[in-house]
């Protein structure tokens, strides 16, 4: 198997992990550092009918959703879902298409993972859960049961999301912060319990 990556990161490792053969790599620019000694072939752009698989490893939200829906409407490109070994995915779990599953996290049974998600170190990601296309939940997170979490978020570190919450799209959580309420507006909220902060401009 193929897999060219958007960027030079952990996913490799995992990738190989998987049984991929990583060769190449598109990005803005040539990285000064590669040490795994992928060869570059360009942006996003560049990508054409003749790639095999690939994965979208951006960080932030916003760009990989562009970058996503930019290449998923071409029929021809296979995406990724990349999951770590040492992660456990129950059977019942139902995960979409260019994910990532670091190490160290749990999603519990008969939860569902859109398009487009991270899932980072460490998460749990209790049963029956929700989690929408385009959101990060950073390592050390706790959803706890039937959370539901909407479209392009980003929940902090180490943030607990208490069972039965659900959040809205566009929320950013606090590293830390403790979700005891439905949020139903974007915007950014932090604390013990969460508050609004900042609203989506």
């Amino acid at each position: 198997k193929m897999l060219k990556a958007k960027k030079i990161a952990e996913l490799i490792e995992i990738a190989e992990q998987m049984g991929y053969a990583v060769k190449n790599y598109y990005d803005t620019a040539i990285k000064p550092i590669n040490p795994y000694n992928l060869n570059y072939i360009g942006s996003e752009n560049s990508i054409d009918n003749n790639d095999n698989q690939l994965f979208i490893s951006i960080g932030d939200n916003t760009i990989r959703e562009k970058v996503y829906n930019k290449l998923v409407t071409n029929k021809n490109i296979i995406f990724a879902t990349l999951i770590h070994y040492n992660s456990f995915v129950s059977k019942t779990v139902s995960i979409g298409n260019n994910c990532l599953i670091s190490s160290g996290v749990q999603i519990n049974p008969m939860s569902k993972i859109g398009n487009n998600v991270i899932i980072n170190t460490n998460a749990v990601v209790e049963h029956e859960c929700t989690v929408k296309d385009h959101s990060h939940i950073a390592p050390g997170c706790i959803l706890l049961g039937n959370v539901k979490i909407g479209e392009k978020c980003f929940i902090g570190a180490n943030s607990t999301i208490k069972q039965g919450v659900e959040i809205g799209d566009n929320v950013i959580i606090g590293a830390g912060s403790v979700v005891i309420n439905n949020i139903n507006k974007p915007g950014t909220y932090v604390g013990v319990p969460a508050k609004l902060i900042t609203k989506e401009k």
